[in-house]
């Protein structure tokens, strides 16, 4: 693999990937739903708005060629183009620092796609990752903005935990800074409330978002350990999963879902998914299986068994539905 060119000017930060490279394929794990207003991702640029340390932030990440993902020909022709990005507000620096982990700059698939490995993998894989290689394992080193909307969509449809996010951001969290013209950032862009913000939200207000008194706590419990939770950006991704999980009401599934996308960890399986191991199951061999037998069928690709997964789930492939959809309850009123 060659290396990346980054190139720091006054006005912001300029990347240019060793190779195929989408942002929005990239991206699109970091987004909570379509609706989340704390991002704004196009086939060509993306906006975020998040808190460092210095304060907010607002970034913008710009493709070159739009980087549009596709298939066959076409996805061999996204070619290395540069992505730009400008940030403003108090957080600016910061998040121009982080830029290149965002982009997945440090995520190497050259063992996934070294010949021999390909070799072992299913055909259904090997194609889709033909077609995608312009996908990259993003890494925010954000891990409270990880936490909340994870704990959230505990035991509960996406669309009930998304929706409550929406609530909550939209409630408490704050407008994404102004950009350097001093124009506004998107309409509706919203920095997510800082930790100590979350946790002065009352207890209605999460009944309101539709998170029970279990998954608020396990937040409070979180939001205690704020300072000491973002300092596991800084440790390997195995580490900070085994850490999480010492905090009660964090498991596997969650802890999965945060290294994901904070350590960008190619090998993070949501073990304890809804529909995770069946969907793997009838992937790869057919038939459902439950969690015990999905890590059963990964295990040959240890080291790289969210790629695997990744790659499964853009093949366009469907597990064959049964039984009735999940019915979605709204207890705010109750």
């Amino acid at each position: 693999m060659s290396s990346p060119t980054l190139e720091h000017g006054a006005n912001g930060l300029i990347w240019e990937p060793p190779g195929p490279f989408s942002l929005p394929s990239t991206l699109g794990i970091i987004p909570r739903g379509a609706t989340d207003p704390t991002v704004r991702l196009g086939p060509d640029l993306a906006w975020l708005a998040f808190n460092t340390a210095a304060g907010p932030a607002t970034l913008l990440l710009k493709s070159s060629d739009g980087g549009q993902p596709g298939s066959g020909a076409r996805a061999q022709a996204v070619r290395a183009q540069a992505v730009r990005a400008q940030a403003w507000g108090p957080g600016a620096e910061e998040a121009l620092d982080c830029v290149p982990a965002l982009l997945g700059c440090d995520d190497d698939w050259s063992a996934f796609d070294d010949p021999e490995f390909q070799a072992t993998l299913p055909r259904l894989v090997t194609e889709t990752r033909r077609r995608h290689r312009s996908l990259r394992l993003p890494a925010t080193g954000r891990m409270i903005d990880a936490i909340i909307p994870a704990v959230l969509e505990q035991k509960v449809t996406m669309i009930e935990a998304q929706r409550g996010y929406r609530y909550l951001l939209r409630r408490f969290g704050h407008p994404a800074p102004a950009t350097e013209s001093g124009g506004p950032a998107p309409a509706g862009l919203i920095v997510a409330p800082t930790a100590a913000e979350w946790s002065r939200i009352p207890s209605w207000e999460w009944h309101k978002a539709g998170a029970g008194p279990q998954r608020s706590a396990t937040i409070m419990r979180v939001l205690r350990s704020a300072a000491a939770l973002e300092r596991l950006a800084g440790l390997d991704s195995v580490e900070a999963a085994a850490k999480l999980q010492t905090i009660p009401g964090i498991g596997r599934w969650t802890a999965a879902e945060v290294t994901q996308r904070t350590h960008g960890d190619p090998d993070a399986v949501a073990v304890g998914d809804y529909h995770l191991a069946a969907f793997v199951g009838w992937a790869l061999i057919g038939k459902p299986v439950d969690d015990d037998g999905m890590l059963d069928l990964l295990e040959p690709w240890r080291g790289h068994r969210q790629r695997v997964v990744r790659m499964l789930g853009l093949s366009g492939f469907r597990k064959p539905m049964f039984g009735p959809r999940m019915t979605i309850q709204d207890h705010r009123r109750h």
